[in-house]
């Protein structure tokens, strides 16, 4: 069971899902191949909540942009830190560039590492 999960919020041009989509299969293989329990990537389809701040207002969005929502699942907090450090120095993560070559901007990412408190 997952103890400890790292979070991912990303605004994302609509244009860019099938190149975001090939990255994100790519950097599953990655994190599972090190150690990951899990690896989701979500794009967002109903984002017009009546409540609470939604994610387009928080982030900003602009037109033609959506949202990804990620996480990746571990089973502590150093069980993470190990396979990031492994995930890290993985060529196969060279290989996908920099962040001025992500589909989307990095800058405007949100991230978080996340101690799961209820797994139900």
């Amino acid at each position: 069971m997952a103890k400890y999960v790292d979070g991912f919020v990303v605004p994302l041009p609509r244009k860019n899902l099938p190149a975001y989509r090939r990255m994100a299969r790519q950097a599953a293989e990655i994190w599972k191949d090190h150690g990951a329990l899990e690896f989701r990537e979500c794009v967002g389809e109903d984002l017009k909540a009546k409540m609470g701040l939604t994610f387009p207002r928080g982030l900003k969005l602009k037109p033609g942009e959506t949202v990804i929502f990620s996480w990746i699942a571990y089973k502590s907090r150093a069980h993470r830190d190990r396979v990031n450090a492994k995930a890290m120095k993985d060529p196969r993560l060279t290989a996908m560039g920099e962040a001025k070559d992500m589909p989307f901007d990095s800058r405007r990412m949100l991230y978080g590492g996340f101690k799961v408190i209820v797994a139900a």
